[in-house]
C-alpha cells in the first residue's frame, strides 16, 4: 500500500507543477483560476455525489468547512503570489514551507512517527529548495520582499490544509473533499473575478488551458488525497514537493530557462531527500 502512496503523491507532485505553470502564465489569476475551479467542479460533482455520506456528523462538518476555508485562502493567496513574484522564485518557497511543518503537525497533533533518517531526508528537500528559490533581496527595492512573504504564506496555508484534509478523511471520501474545497475555491475568487473586467479577455485566449486546468489541478491533489488515506502525512507530504523539481525541468525544456549547475544539483538534493523519506521514513 505503502509504495501505491508513494506513486501517487509523485504523480501529484508533477501534475500541481503542470498546472502553477498554466497560472503563471495566464492573463488574470484570479479569473483564471476561477474557471479552473468552476470546470473541476461541473467534472467532479457526480462522482462527489455518488460518494457522498449523509450520516456525517457536525465535526465532520466543521472540519470540511475549515478545509473549505484555508484551501480558499491559499488559492487567493496564491493568485496575488504569481502576480507579482517569478515562478522559479516563489513557487520553491511555497512548496519548501510545507515539508518542514507538516511532518512537525503530524508528529505532534497527529501521533505520527518519523525516522532520523526521515528527518534527514526532509532537511534535504527543503534545504534544496531553499537553494532552487533563489531569493534576492535589493536594498534599493522596498517591495523585494512582498513575493517571497507571500510565497511564505502560501506555504503555511499548505501545510495548515494537509494536515487538516488527513484528518476530514475520517469523515468523508476523498473525492468529495476534494469538491469541498473546489466549492471553497470559487467562492474565495469569486468577488475579485466578477470585478476584474477581465472575464472575456482570459476566456477568449486561455479556455483550452482553463479546461486542461481545471481537471488536471483537483485531479492532482486528489492523488495526493488518495495517498494519504494509505499512508502518514508525514511520509507523504515531503514526498509531493517533487514537483519542484518538476517545475525546473518543465523550465529547461518548455520555457527553455538558462540553468546553472546550481539548480540542477540542489534538484538532485531535493529528490535525494524524496528517496530518503520514501525508503527509510
Amino acid at each position: 500500500m505503502f509504495s501505491l502512496a508513494v506513486i501517487l503523491v509523485l504523480c501529484s507532485g508533477c501534475l500541481h507543477s503542470i498546472w502553477n505553470l498554466y497560472t503563471k502564465r495566464s492573463i488574470n489569476k484570479n479569473v483564471f483560476l476561477w474557471f479552473c475551479q468552476l470546470v473541476a467542479i461541473i467534472v467532479f460533482l457526480p462522482w462527489a455525489i455518488v460518494e457522498w455520506d449523509s450520516s456525517i456528523n457536525i465535526t465532520g462538518c466543521w472540519v470540511i468547512l475549515a478545509s473549505m476555508f484555508l484551501h480558499g485562502l491559499y488559492i487567493k493567496l496564491l493568485a496575488v503570489t504569481y502576480s507579482v513574484g517569478d515562478l522559479s522564485q516563489v513557487y520553491p518557497i511555497m512548496r519548501g514551507t510545507s515539508p518542514l511543518l507538516v511532518p512537525l503537525l503530524g508528529v505532534t497533533l497527529l501521533n505520527e512517527k518519523l525516522t532520523t533518517f526521515g528527518w534527514i531526508g526532509v532537511t534535504c528537500i527543503v534545504l534544496g529548495i531553499v537553494l532552487l528559490s533563489d531569493i534576492k533581496f535589493k536594498s534599493n527595492e522596498s517591495s523585494s520582499l512582498k513575493a517571497p512573504l507571500l510565497a511564505l504564506a502560501v506555504g503555511i496555508c499548505i501545510a495548515s490544509y494537509i494536515v487538516i484534509d488527513k484528518i476530514a478523511l475520517n469523515y468523508v471520501s476523498p473525492v468529495v473533499l476534494n469538491e469541498a474545497t473546489n466549492i471553497g475555491n470559487l467562492l474565495a475568487l469569486s468577488w475579485a473575478t466578477f470585478n476584474s473586467k477581465g472575464i472575456r479577455k482570459e476566456l477568449n485566449i486561455n479556455w483550452k488551458i482553463i479546461l486542461l486546468g481545471g481537471i488536471i489541478a483537483p485531479a492532482g491533489y486528489l492523488l495526493f488525497l488518495f495517498a494519504l488515506s494509505l499512508a502518514p502525512v508525514a511520509q507523504l507530504a515531503p514526498m509531493r514537493e517533487i514537483g519542484t523539481v518538476f517545475g525546473t525541468v518543465m523550465g529547461i525544456i518548455i520555457l527553455q530557462e538558462k540553468q546553472g549547475t546550481r539548480r540542477l544539483l540542489t534538484s538532485i538534493l531535493i529528490t535525494l531527500g524524496v528517496i530518503i523519506v520514501g525508503v527509510w521514513g
